[in-house]
């Protein structure tokens, strides 16, 4: 009865179509208490309702009469580790359900932090993060990209602290203890978001804002200050932006991701604002979502290149359209070079597990993720072949056709033959299209993105490293040219080199999170002691994965005690995923 390993739900018998939260916020004890009312649309035979949870207690299950509500049976599954427990709802095809219940405090979709760790060190915080399969630590819920529902919620909290959902929030901070917010576009349940704290709202556009912890309200603004012509360029090239306003949450820095594209309100780490918007690609991203992904979803997590493919490509034409092609073709090509570094050493049964065909299903938990890259490499080689005067219309009628829908690989793949390869035959062949399909790895035809400005890198780190001259003109080097620099250096280099580069640039206890994430990792594999301390800090500040993990799987190889020491000091910081991520590379 169901569509994806990754769920027990059954949405070819029922599916929320509509989900009422009633929800109050514990900071004390760290726990979500509350109901969730399911709007049910019965399509199959049977009246059984199974919702996923996990490490939710169960405190009464309803269905909705004429005269009022009746108590139904349910039974609660012994949990697997991965997915939860499958709550079982005998019913008779009631068309509301109402799950009362209460979170645990250990929930994984939930992040409880002290005032010490957030940037006024005054009030609590706390914020959510659903996907991929979260949202049932937090709400009892078909947890599956295919089922798509709009939702309301009423939550209550200290009378302090600003509640914001992934919904229709407003734009006034006015703290009354009791709030109310409606999502009326269907979203599927990794979507869900919610957070309070010490939040204010800084407007940086007639459709967007910022809200954000005072003391980062303005710096936010500013360097998301493009937001609203990233807005009006992906409107013209793909369509309307469908969600009325797109307003961005900056987190506290234990947030585990760069971003995340609830609607209406991403959320977004602190780590790219460092005041020359170098990294704002972030937040061109998860705009992109708002077309592929939140509009056009994935049926299921073995399908997730469709979300994340499609977003890094139009991530990329956006970040094209307003700071320059060069700047793109930057940003292309230090991806491919992360795909193609990890892809080298694996073995062919290693390729096809890693990296296999589009249109195969594959593992998505515990991957190295470049299923989604090669999506992304995919749609731009089918922009070379096909020009953009033709693919952008066909990408853009794509958008529309599927729009607030839920589709699996094989949907795209025929949407691709009818409307793209139909009417311009002969652009690109049955054998070349298989490559990028079915077969694993990345395509010997499949160019690489080639920057003018990479060049000099190259060419000045290989200078660097035969004869100890160090690159001119570094000090003005761009974000992305000193990633250029350092990901294309050996991991491990000699105390010589790095001392000489660190004393003429500065790279130990930089601000920018990107630099310092690659500069450590290279630090811990050298074992460069010179820079633990800083390093150290780094990784107790920071909790965003992409930042911490490489440099955790470099200390790992080297200095593994030292690692378990800082990660027991960082810890506290930590979201669970990002807490989960570490143990797992520490063997504990």
């Amino acid at each position: 009865m169901t569509h994806d390993r990754h769920s027990y739900a059954e949405p070819a018998l029922v599916r929320t179509t509509h989900l009422e939260l009633d929800l109050e916020l514990d900071f004390s004890a760290k726990v979500l208490t509350g109901s969730a009312t399911h709007t049910l649309a019965w399509t199959g035979s049977g009246d059984r309702l199974v919702l996923d949870t996990r490490d939710l207690t169960v405190l009464a299950v309803e269905g909705a009469t004429a005269d009022g509500w009746e108590p139904l049976e349910y039974s609660l599954a012994v949990p697997d580790k991965e997915l939860g427990s499958a709550l079982r709802i005998r019913t008779a095809r009631h068309e509301r359900v109402r799950v009362s219940y209460r979170t645990a405090p250990t929930a994984t979709g939930l992040q409880w932090l002290e005032p010490s760790m957030t940037a006024g060190g005054v009030m609590p915080f706390m914020f959510s993060q659903s996907q991929a399969i979260h949202a049932r630590s937090w709400v009892p819920v078909q947890d599956t990209p295919g089922v798509r529902f709009s939702y309301s919620a009423h939550v209550t909290a200290p009378p302090e602290l600003m509640v914001l959902m992934s919904a229709d929030n407003g734009t006034t901070s006015r703290r009354t203890g009791s709030y109310d917010v409606v999502m009326p576009e269907p979203i599927p349940s990794y979507l869900l978001a919610i957070a309070a704290g010490d939040l204010v709202f800084e407007p940086i556009g007639e459709r967007c804002g910022v809200w954000a912890e005072p003391e980062m309200a303005r710096r936010a603004a500013t360097e998301f200050a493009d937001t609203e012509e990233m807005m009006r360029v992906t409107e013209e090239l793909f369509g309307p932006y469908r969600w009325g306003r797109y307003d961005l949450l900056v987190l506290p820095p234990s947030f585990p991701y760069g971003g995340m594209e609830n609607p209406r309100m991403t959320f977004a780490t602190p780590t790219v604002v460092i005041g020359d918007k170098s990294l704002v690609s972030v937040v061109a991203h998860e705009l992109a979502h708002s077309w592929s992904g939140n509009l056009v979803t994935q049926d299921s997590w073995d399908d997730i290149w469709l979300n994340e493919g499609f977003t890094a490509y139009v991530e990329n034409r956006i970040v094209e359209a307003l700071y320059g092609t060069e700047f793109a073709v930057m940003e292309t090509a230090i991806k491919q070079h992360a795909t193609v570094v990890k892809l080298d050493p694996l073995t062919p049964a290693e390729l096809a597990v890693e990296l296999p065909g589009l249109n195969h299903r594959s593992e998505y938990h515990g991957t190295t993720a470049l299923g989604p890259l090669k999506g992304s490499w995919f749609l731009s080689w089918l922009e070379e072949r096909f020009s953009r005067e033709v693919f952008d219309p066909f990408l853009r009628g794509y958008f529309d056709r599927f729009a607030f829908r839920s589709i699996e690989s094989d949907d795209f793949v025929a949407h691709l033959r009818e409307h793209l390869m139909a009417p311009h035959p002969d652009v690109v062949t049955e054998a070349e299209l298989s490559a990028w399909l079915v077969e694993p790895g990345i395509p010997a035809f499949a160019r690489r993105a080639q920057s003018a400005r990479f060049q000099v890198v190259d060419e000045a780190r290989d200078l660097w490293l035969t004869t100890g001259e160090l690159p001119q003109g570094a000090e003005q080097w761009t974000t992305q040219e000193w990633l250029r620099f350092l990901d294309a250096a050996p991991d491990v280099l000699s105390a010589v080199l790095l001392q000489q580069l660190d004393r003429a640039f500065g790279l130990t206890g930089t601000a920018n999170g990107e630099i310092a994430r690659r500069w450590y990792q290279i630090v811990a594999a050298s074992s460069y002691e010179a820079s633990y301390a800083e390093m150290a800090g780094f990784l107790t500040r920071v909790g965003r994965m992409k930042l911490v993990l490489p440099v955790y799987r470099a200390l790992a190889g080297t200095d593994r005690a030292f690692a378990a020491e800082v990660f027991a000091k960082a810890r506290p910081g930590y979201h669970p995923i990002t807490t989960a991520a570490v143990q797992k590379i520490l063997g504990q």
